[in-house]
C-alpha cells in the first residue's frame, strides 16, 4: 500500500524598504518570515526586495518589480507569493491575477499558524474569532468568479447577493464566538481571583526565546517546548516554590513583530495573565542578531496592553550560543567571533542598560540558581509590601 506525502509548499517572500529602514533590517525582517513559513510547513525558494516611499496601492509593490515577481512564477512555478505586509482586498485581487497564483500576506500567515498551533477548545476559539475578523473585509475578492453573471442596470448581481449573505453568517459566528469567549473570559477571571491570594509572576517575550524550556526548569513540569514559532499558544500555570516561598509561574504566548490586531483581541484573556501578574519577566534571546528589535516589540506590546509599572526582570537567555566580535578597527582582516563569560555580559551594556537583569541558558542550566535568588528577593519583597502585619498569613503561604 503506497502513502501519499503531502511535498511543503513552496513559497516566495517579497518585503518592502520603506523610509528609515536599511537592507539588514529587511533581511532580517524576511529571514523571520522564512521561519514563520517553516513553521507552517512551507519552504522559501527565493526572496524579492524593493525600496518604496510607501506601499503601491494597488499591488504593494511596483510594476517592475511586479513583473520580475511574475516572471519567477511563471519560469519556476512556486505555490505562494508572501507579502511582509498586510494586504488590502484590492491588492490581492490584483497580484493574483498578476501573479497566476496563491497570494498571502503577513497575518494570513500567522493566522495559519495559529490555527495549526491550537489544542485546547479556548485557543481553538481564539483562532477562529481571529480569523473570521480577518476574513469579513476580504470577502470581495473571493467572488471574483460571479463577476460576468452580473445583472442588467437597477439589479444586483448573485456574487453581490452571496457576499452580503456571506456577511451575514460571518457577523452572526463573530457574535457567537464573542459570546462563548466572553464566557471563557470570566470563568478564566474567576480562576485568577481565586489565585489572587499567591504572587504571580509571568514569562513574557518574542516568540520562541526559550519561554517554555524556561517554565519546565523553574517549575519541573512538562510544557510543549519547540524550536519553531508559537510553539504554545495557552497560557499554562503552575505553582513553583523556590527555598520554602510558593508563587505562582505562567507561560504566555509568544510576541511576534506586526502580530494582527485581530489576534491580540482574541486572545486578550491570555494577556491578562500578563496584565494581572506582579512581576514580569522578560525573556530574551541573547543570540538571536536582532534581539534589541525583539526586545522594543515586546516593550511596546506590553505597552499596548497597559502592563505598565510593574517590576521587570530581563532574562537574557541562550548564553550559550551567543558570541560577541572584538578587534581593532585598524585591521582589515576577517572578524573572529568569541565566547564571553557570564560577568562580562553583566558588565556589558546589555546590563546596564535592562536593569535588572540576569544571563542564563535555561537547555545547559547555566546560571540558573542565581536567576531562582533573583526571583525569590521581587517575590518576597512584593509580599511584605502586601502583607506587612499579617505574620500568620505569612505562615499559612508558606513565607519565612
Amino acid at each position: 500500500m503506497s502513502v501519499k506525502i503531502n511535498k511543503p509548499e513552496r513559497c516566495v517572500l517579497v518585503g518592502l524598504i520603506l523610509p528609515r529602514q536599511d537592507a539588514d533590517l529587511i533581511r532580517e525582517y524576511l529571514d523571520e518570515m522564512a521561519f514563520l513559513v517553516e513553521t507552517a510547513g512551507g519552504i522559501t525558494v527565493k526572496r524579492f526586495t524593493q525600496k518604496l516611499e510607501y506601499p503601491d496601492p494597488r499591488t504593494c509593490v511596483g510594476r517592475g518589480k511586479l513583473a520580475e515577481i511574475a516572471a519567477f512564477v511563471r519560469d519556476y512555478g512556486p505555490d505562494i507569493v508572501i507579502f511582509d505586509e498586510e494586504l488590502t482586498p484590492a491588492q490581492f485581487r490584483n497580484l493574483e491575477k498578476s501573479l497566476g497564483c496563491k497570494v498571502l500576506d503577513r497575518s494570513n500567515l500567522i493566522l495559519d499558524i495559529f490555527a495549526s498551533r491550537a489544542r485546547t477548545a479556548h485557543a481553538r476559539t481564539q483562532v477562529e474569532l481571529a480569523q473570521y475578523q480577518y476574513l469579513l473585509p476580504r470577502l470581495t475578492r473571493m467572488w471574483t468568479h460571479l463577476e460576468k453573471q452580473q445583472g442588467g442596470i437597477g439589479l444586483k448581481g448573485p456574487g453581490e447577493k452571496e457576499i452580503e449573505t456571506d456577511r451575514r453568517i460571518i457577523r452572526q459566528k463573530i457574535a457567537l464566538l464573542k459570546e462563548k469567549l466572553g464566557d471563557i473570559d470570566r470563568q478564566k477571571a474567576t480562576q485568577r481571583k481565586h489565585r489572587s491570594k499567591l504572587i504571580r509572576v509571568a514569562l513574557v517575550g518574542y516568540t520562541n526565546v526559550g519561554k517554555s524550556t524556561l517554565m519546565n526548569l523553574l517549575s519541573k513540569s512538562d510544557v510543549f517546548a519547540e524550536n519553531k514559532l508559537f510553539a504554545t499558544l495557552d497560557t499554562t500555570v503552575r505553582k513553583v516554590v523556590i527555598g520554602e516561598t510558593p508563587f505562582l509561574l505562567s507561560d504566555t504566548v509568544g510576541f511576534i513583530r506586526k502580530l494582527p490586531h485581530m489576534l491580540i483581541e482574541s486572545f486578550k484573556s491570555t494577556l491578562d495573565e500578563v496584565r494581572e501578574a506582579d512581576i514580569i519577566l522578560h525573556v530574551i534571546d541573547i543570540s538571536h542578531p536582532g534581539f534589541e528589535e525583539q526586545i522594543r516589540v515586546v516593550r511596546e506590546t506590553l505597552i499596548d496592553i497597559k502592563v505598565v509599572d510593574k517590576p521587570v526582570i530581563h532574562v537574557f537567555n541562550k548564553v550559550d550560543a551567543y558570541t560577541w566580535t572584538e578587534k581593532d578597527p585598524w585591521d582589515l582582516g576577517p572578524q573572529e567571533p568569541k565566547h564571553v563569560t557570564l560577568q562580562e555580559l553583566q558588565q556589558s551594556w546589555m546590563g546596564k542598560i535592562n536593569t535588572p537583569a540576569i544571563f542564563i541558558s535555561a537547555t545547559e542550566k547555566t546560571n540558573v540558581e542565581n536567576l531562582r535568588e533573583m526571583i525569590l528577593a521581587e517575590v518576597q519583597k512584593l509580599y511584605f509590601q502586601r502583607y506587612p502585619h499579617n505574620q500568620k498569613r505569612m505562615q499559612e503561604l508558606g513565607y519565612e
